[in-house]
């Protein structure tokens, strides 16, 4: 798939739709439609497989062959060439846990809505002078959790995150309080196990709790 033929919509506005973004990692791409179903069928409309396994690109086609209108990412995006053959199998953003010089090149050439993480200010100011200003801030709850990104806040305050990393549906509130984030990623929505056994109304489940859970931090 070429650049001109992405439905190109900025990051911004795929992350303040998401709320919570199940990180997915699939195994068997057979199972990428129902896992898309699922999602749909919870009401969530972003999710991101992670480039781990050697089905999540062809997963990633399927899943926007199933359901056009769910908004996918590729994460674990480390070298152009991931960059290159994620946008080519049609993900609709990016994301990487950090940032090198030849990911943020690949990134502004290719005009891609790239989600580059971030742990301390210093990549936080690298980041931002290499004119991204929406980052992941990964791994959140190692990293000093909702203390830390409302710490960020004075100094940074432009920048929006999304935080992912060891965020259960029991911290979803504290993160989203924060004005500076726009959603919040977590692996619990869609557990690789459950998507191996096919459990889609488990997943449909989880999915409707995430939504459930963004629309109480919202309000």
């Amino acid at each position: 798939m070429k650049d001109g033929e992405r439905d190109i919509m900025s990051l911004q506005q795929i992350l303040r739709r998401a709320g919570i973004i199940p990180v997915i990692e699939i195994d068997d791409a057979a199972r990428a439609q129902g896992l898309a179903g699922a999602l749909m069928e919870g009401g969530l409309e972003v999710a991101e497989l992670t480039l781990r396994t050697p089905a999540a690109l062809e997963a990633l086609e399927a899943m926007k062959c199933a359901a056009p209108a769910l908004k996918v990412g590729m994460g674990s995006i480390a070298t152009p060439g991931d960059l290159r053959r994620a946008l080519e199998a049609g993900a609709d953003f990016l994301v990487s846990a950090g940032l090198t010089p030849a990911l943020a090149g690949a990134a502004q050439a290719h005009n891609a809505p790239l989600l580059p993480g971030v742990m301390t200010p210093s990549e936080l100011m690298e980041a931002v002078q290499a004119g991204f200003s929406t980052l992941k801030f990964f791994p959140a709850e190692a990293a000093g959790g909702p203390a830390m990104l409302k710490a960020f806040a004075g100094p940074f305050a432009d920048v929006r995150f999304c935080p992912t990393g060891g965020i259960g549906p029991e911290r979803v509130a504290a993160w989203l309080a924060l004005p500076n984030v726009l959603c919040v990623g977590g692996s619990w929505v869609a557990p690789r196990a459950a998507i191996a056994h096919g459990d889609w109304q488990g997943i449909a489940a989880n999915a409707r709790k995430a939504v459930v859970l963004a629309k109480e931090a919202s309000a």
